[in-house]
């Protein structure tokens, strides 16, 4: 293992692209139009109370909705759903449109059909980090896939990967 004495945002970006995580588009109402984003960054915080977390640049499209928005919710993609992250992903679309499963739920929040799970939740607290903010809220809701044996579409050095058994 090569060891260096300084991290820079290049090494950094190297060293991340090494963790395997799960894909998720998290949504939020808009004012004038709904916003959503491809995010690796969300996770599990607390149980009790229940709690989760993710982050997103200040530069990013869907920052100001975020920003403003009471409530989000977060779609755990299918392998099969890697289009989805994709759409979610590219810049200068009307990433709703172009995706058009999805259907307005509480709190004016859009959902996406077909997820392997759904957490529909109360943002309680946003905390600025460097050129990012973490965002934790609260799950008020959730849904999980019909077929349980479904598996989830997973990110890792640069590419979308699932994790099907070998039988």
């Amino acid at each position: 293992m090569t060891v260096s004495s300084l991290v820079d945002a290049d090494l950094f970006r190297t060293l991340l692209r090494r963790h395997a995580a799960a894909v998720v588009v998290i949504t939020a109402p808009g004012d004038e139009q709904p916003a959503g984003f491809t995010a690796t960054s969300f996770t599990s915080v607390s149980l009790d109370p229940p709690l989760v977390s993710f982050c997103l640049a200040h530069s990013a499209s869907a920052w100001p909705a975020v920003a403003a928005s009471d409530v989000v919710a977060v779609h755990v993609l299918t392998e099969e759903q890697e289009h989805v992250a994709r759409t979610f992903s590219t810049r200068g679309i009307d990433r709703f449109a172009a995706h058009g499963d999805w259907e307005i739920g509480p709190g004016g929040v859009p959902l996406l059909g077909g997820v392997l799970a759904r957490l529909v939740c109360r943002v309680v607290r946003r905390v600025e980090a460097g050129d990012h903010t973490i965002v934790l809220a609260s799950p008020v809701a959730g849904a999980v896939h019909d077929d349980l044996a479904a598996t989830p579409l997973v990110y890792h050095d640069g590419t979308y990967h699932n994790l099907r058994k070998a039988a």
